[in-house]
């Protein structure tokens, strides 16, 4: 695939952001994966690689379309220039594609089908395949003056989404009935919430055939790459009622891919899916235990509101310890020394400088910085106000503390002493002992599949802590957990054994056990009112 004549700037390795190309190997499985094969007659099959880079895919195709030509007796020349309909928007790297077929004694003139320019603005032919590795452009690196084109153009351009979305949405509409589309790309877009529209799209109006995932195998493409790809095959057909998901560590492996049948996505929601504990119904959700899931708090100007240096500078009681991700790691819980300044009162309403002359003078000092944020523009007589508001009793509740990436094997939980920054997920609800219950279960290797099969895992194999997915874990009631079990739990969890706590984990998750009738009653739940 490839991005542009530096558009999308470059990466740290010097490519260009967009710039990773496909290993032959993959790009001939994926040939083979939509049917696009030299023993079958190819003279009327359209053919489109959207982003074809030097031309790793277009070569095979162009290949295999001539060795079909000999089989079964059609002009070649003609079915390719009728048939084949490559894009890209860097010119350069069309140059080489096409020197690359002169080098595999490929002279036809190609120019109308090789085409340069922003393929995403292009008129298209209709295609009976797609197939290709379209360019991984995050949404910061798409140039503004296309951001507001591109929303208008494409439906399933939600939140934040990477270019390759669009790519999705563009050639799948290409697709004639019975066409397959075959694309390797992040499989972020399976999972999180700017794939939620596209993903909504193909449950309702298209065949999930095949999900392929890659994630443990680094050879997939050229150079090591950051996001972790998978596979998808999607025809233009109706929706059917189950697809076939594989998983391989390399691409050695792509010959003998055996695969398991899933349940096809019915919504944008496809977590389910790849979460396949979910028939036991003696099991709970975080939420249906009674907790309640957070998220620390955003205050717009972290450098003004959370400070070593802010007892002596504000009031005392405007003060809250203030806890980040950074404070936990190594399996260490080490507080900073940072304080967060509160501008609240109980009630929630914004206190009066005036009864706080200390603090008036440190946030009049800031005043302009604070006075630029959005939360402030959009209020300004309210310019001191935090983008989420501050309960102080949630510094005084115990809870479990989450950062949202993380190499800790240790999950923490507050007795009480901290506030938590935007960086940290909590979950609230009962005792320290619940909640240490608790902890130890999401710290079990049963959580923690579920949370890799429904999490898109980010560099170095860390799944991701975030409310969405916290709330879709399925494990057993903490409040039906036998006595003797509870406290082997428990003790695992302080000594940080992590072998005895799986063992006993995998004996409560065995354990027969009545269907719970508590549901959403078991844990006293905590409510904090966040809003402004």
């Amino acid at each position: 695939m490839s991005s542009s004549n530096n558009r999308y700037g470059l990466r740290r390795s010097g490519g260009q952001h967009g710039d990773v190309f496909t290993s032959p190997e993959v790009v001939s499985y994926m040939l083979d994966l939509v049917g696009y094969t030299a023993d079958k007659d190819l003279s009327k099959v359209k053919i489109l690689e959207p982003s074809c880079g030097e031309g790793e895919f277009v070569l095979e195709i162009v290949r295999r379309l001539r060795d079909s030509s000999r089989r079964y007796g059609f002009d070649f020349g003609k079915a390719l220039l009728d048939n084949v309909f490559a894009y890209d928007i860097d010119e350069k790297k069309i140059e080489t594609c096409k020197a690359r077929l002169a080098q595999d004694d490929i002279h036809v003139s190609l120019d109308a089908n090789i085409r340069q320019g922003d393929f995403l603005t292009q008129q298209i032919p209709a295609v009976d395949v797609v197939v290709g590795n379209p360019p991984y452009i995050r949404y910061e690196q798409i140039p503004q003056d296309q951001l507001s084109n591109y929303k208008q153009l494409f439906h399933t351009f939600h939140y934040r989404a990477d270019l390759y979305i669009l790519f999705f949405e563009k050639t799948l509409r290409s697709l004639r009935p019975g066409g397959r589309h075959c694309f390797i790309c992040s499989n972020r877009w399976l999972k999180n919430e700017y794939g939620k529209k596209l993903r909504a799209w193909i449950a309702e109006s298209f065949c999930l055939q095949t999900i392929l995932s890659l994630e443990k195998a680094p050879d997939a493409f050229q150079e090591e790459v950051l996001a972790f790809p998978a596979i998808t095959l999607i025809s233009n057909a109706s929706p059917a009622a189950s697809f076939t998901f594989a998983e391989v560590t390399s691409i050695q492996q792509l010959e003998n891919v055996r695969g398991k049948k899933l349940p096809s996505p019915q919504s944008s929601d496809w977590s389910g899916v790849f979460n396949s504990i979910g028939s036991d119904d003696t099991l709970l959700t975080i939420e249906e235990m009674g907790f309640m899931v957070g998220i620390g708090v955003a205050t717009g100007a972290d450098s003004i509101f959370i400070a070593k240096d802010l007892p002596g500078r504000v009031e005392k009681e405007l003060l809250l310890p203030a806890l980040n991700a950074r404070d936990m790691s190594g399996n260490r819980l080490h507080w900073s020394g940072k304080y967060l300044l509160n501008p609240y009162k109980p009630n929630g309403e914004l206190i009066s400088l005036d009864d706080f002359p200390m603090a008036a003078e440190y946030l009049l000092f800031h005043r302009e910085a604070l006075q630029n944020r959005y939360v402030a523009r959009k209020n300004p007589g309210k310019w001191y106000k935090t983008i989420d508001r501050i309960v102080p009793s949630l510094k005084d509740s115990p809870k479990i503390l989450l950062p949202d990436i993380s190499g800790n094997q240790l999950i923490f939980v507050d007795e009480g002493k901290y506030y938590p920054q935007h960086n940290l997920y909590y979950i609230t609800g009962g005792t320290i002992r619940q909640l240490q219950l608790l902890s130890a279960l999401l710290m079990s290797d049963y959580v923690k599949n579920q949370l890799l099969n429904i999490t898109n895992c980010m560099n170095g194999g860390y799944p991701r802590w975030q409310s969405q997915y916290l709330r879709k874990l399925l494990m057993p009631d903490i409040n039906a957990i036998k006595e003797d079990l509870a406290n082997r739990l428990l003790s695992a969890y302080h000594k940080f054994d992590l072998n005895s706590l799986n063992d006993v984990v995998d004996t409560i998750v065995s354990y027969p056990r009545q269907k719970s009738l508590r549901k959403r009653t078991s844990v006293h739940q905590l409510e904090f009112d966040f809003s402004i």
